[in-house]
């Protein structure tokens, strides 16, 4: 950070820190200056689980009143919260190690999820960083194990203990299956990536073994409520995990294929020729001068008394004027000025012409080399290429 200097004005404040609240969540605090966040829907959750659980804490302790065994209920959930929130813990320390930075850790319905800033610089950082999570929850689960056989049976801590001890169990076991979303899906793609040097194939492959991780999930479920009478509850809880390990599977197949196609993207080859008329002309007049140019698919650009390009004619706004009003409209009044980040150097490719277009969205990019005119990007050729 530059020290402020006499005769200058004082450095600007740096930016205020972000809001503490998240949509559908609010902030819990900072651990290990990890900023942590609680969605409202496992607001929802818990309480569906204590008003369950409660019966079967009563059930399984008789000796507890009804506002006891409620009492038990949020103490189970409580300590259920706590094991998601050391299981992220462990994928943000993790990453820390390796120099990926972590944004926030956010807790919802199903588990939670650590938010990180960069993708993993190799396969090895991929791996360690997905299999710490369910390692955490089965150390968890074994002391949760070691605990409930140490404990006096038929007691709260006893029971505590045994329902800790296979709740982290089975998030470890869940959790270590070889399908995206989950962690056992990232260390598959990891080993993916090691193998074929390519991080967006294991994107892919284990995508699609999420996908059936997801049917096999929902296919339990079903055998498990027709064979053992599972409740109605269970079900839909099952139904709603398939559903969502199907589309966070369905996300990494997308996100994969796409990310193969950014290294495909050249400015020089996608720019659409570019046909100049001066400002004032008729849009009619302009279509029909490009026709006789041999050039009538390509794009109109405004230009100036001397011959630069000012404003970029939008494909959509004027194919929107009726017939027999484009001898009357002018071009301009169909066409958006250049402002700054509409021009494009011909020489971005890649990740730097999506950031370019993230950064100033618009229909149309005109893209140059130097003073040199090189055509114009429509948006729509490249949304096409991204998503063949």
């Amino acid at each position: 950070m530059n020290a402020d200097t006499p005769g200058r004005e004082p450095a600007a404040p740096p930016p205020a820190a972000p809001p503490a609240v998240r949509p559908g969540g609010f902030r819990l605090g900072r651990i290990l200056g990890v900023p942590v966040y609680l969605r409202a829907s496992w607001l929802l959750l818990a309480a569906i689980v204590i008003l369950l659980y409660a019966r079967v804490a009563q059930r399984m302790l008789p000796q507890l009143s009804p506002a006891g065994a409620y009492a038990f209920a949020v103490g189970f959930v409580l300590a259920l919260l706590l094991s998601v929130l050391l299981h992220e813990l462990g994928h943000a320390i993790t990453a820390r190690r390796f120099g990926i930075g972590v944004r926030a850790i956010t807790l919802e319905l199903l588990g939670g999820y650590t938010e990180m800033e960069t993708d993993s610089p190799n396969a090895k950082a991929d791996l360690y960083v997905s299999v710490i999570g369910p390692i955490i929850s089965g150390i968890l689960g074994l002391s949760a194990l070691g605990l409930w056989l140490a404990l006096p049976d038929q007691t709260i801590l006893d029971q505590l203990a045994f329902q800790l001890m296979w709740s982290n169990l089975i998030v470890a076991v869940f959790n270590a299956l070889p399908g995206l979303p989950l962690d056992g899906g990232r260390a598959l793609r990891a080993l993916v990536w090691a193998i074929t040097g390519d991080r967006h194939t294991g994107s892919r492959v284990a995508g699609w073994i999420g996908r059936g991780v997801a049917v096999a999930t929902l296919a339990v479920g079903l055998l498990l409520t027709y064979s053992y009478g599972l409740s109605l509850v269970s079900l839909a809880f099952t139904t709603l995990v398939a559903l969502t390990l199907w589309q966070g599977a369905s996300a990494a197949i997308a996100q994969g294929k796409l990310a193969a196609r950014i290294p495909t993207v050249n400015l020089r080859l996608m720019a659409q020729p570019v046909f100049m008329v001066m400002s004032g002309t008729p849009l009619a007049e302009a279509s029909r001068r490009a026709a006789e140019a041999g050039r009538p698919d390509a794009a109109l650009a405004v230009a100036d008394a001397f011959g630069r390009v000012v404003a970029l004619v939008n494909d959509q706004a004027a194919a929107a004027v009726p017939l027999e009003r484009r001898p009357w409209v002018p071009v301009e009044s169909v066409a958006r000025t250049l402002e700054p980040g509409r021009t494009l150097a011909a020489d971005l490719a890649g990740e730097d012409v999506i950031r370019a277009v993230q950064a100033n969205p618009a229909p149309s990019y005109l893209v140059v080399s130097g003073d040199d005119v090189v055509g114009v990007l429509r948006t729509s050729d490249l949304a096409r290429l991204l998503n063949s």
